[in-house]
């Protein structure tokens, strides 16, 4: 399954509240980074601009996470 094809979710407060205290230019540089699926999801109007950058937020935060597990991981593989 690919990553787009999961169900999205509405997001957490603390990602919507993120998003609204993002300044103008950073609404922006996340807009330009936004993944393809929220992009079609605000051109619907199915969801807000808030929603869609706190959709990516969630996003970015998983995907980080994920990174450093994956990191973590390889640190140990390499420390012995």
């Amino acid at each position: 399954m690919r990553p787009e094809d999961k169900k999205v979710e509405p997001p957490k407060m603390e990602y919507l509240q993120r998003a609204k205290d993002l300044s103008k230019k950073d609404a922006e540089r996340l807009m330009s980074r936004m993944r393809g699926r929220f992009v079609r999801r605000l051109a619907d109007k199915t969801v807000t601009k808030t929603e869609a950058l706190a959709l990516q937020l969630a996003y970015e935060d998983e995907q980080l996470a994920e990174w450093r597990k994956n990191f973590a991981k390889a640190r140990e593989k390499y420390k012995d």
